[in-house]
């Protein structure tokens, strides 16, 4: 599987089933096949933030 489909887990406690969905329906709603439980496809991959340094003022 590659960037065409998207790997979710079934939020439901009693299934927990992996789900691979069409990358189209990110931002939409699914249902497990296994439960029927509704669930939300984030709509994309964040690139995780690069962590600022605090800028200190030291005395030259």
């Amino acid at each position: 599987m590659g960037e065409s489909t998207v790997r979710i887990m079934c939020p439901n406690l009693t299934c927990r089933k992996v789900l691979a969905v069409p990358a189209v329906a990110r931002g939409k709603t699914v249902r497990c096949r296994s439960c029927g439980t509704n669930i939300r496809v984030p709509e994309t991959k964040k690139a995780p933030k690069p962590t600022e340094q605090p800028q200190t003022n030291e005395p030259d």
